[in-house]
């Protein structure tokens, strides 16, 4: 059972949903390639509103992601400013139960 996780919560700036949409799809690749991270999600809450929630069996996998691409690609449209209202708060969470 993975015990760990993040959960990322992003904000589009109006109008730009669907590149967010779209970014977020695009990481699916590099999620695919980073072994320590055991499930991940690009999830659309609702009208603007997006987060990506993923699980870590420990925390070199958790950290792994971290330091990964995802994580850059994520951080370098950030700092472009074109496509998230503010910038995304990192929420490590402790599991404590799945199925």
């Amino acid at each position: 059972m993975s015990k760990l996780a993040l959960y990322v919560p992003l904000k589009a700036k109006p109008g730009k949903e669907a590149e967010v949409a779209d970014f977020l799809r695009s990481a699916l690749p590099l999620v695919l390639a980073e072994p320590g991270t055991a499930s991940w999600y690009a999830i659309e809450e609702g009208p603007g509103k997006f987060a990506i929630f993923d699980t870590f069996d420990n925390e070199a996998g958790r950290q792994a992601h971290l330091d990964g691409k995802v994580a850059a690609a994520l951080m370098a449209k950030v700092q472009a400013g074109d496509l998230f209202a503010e910038p995304p708060q990192i929420y490590k969470l402790n599991l404590l139960a799945s199925k």
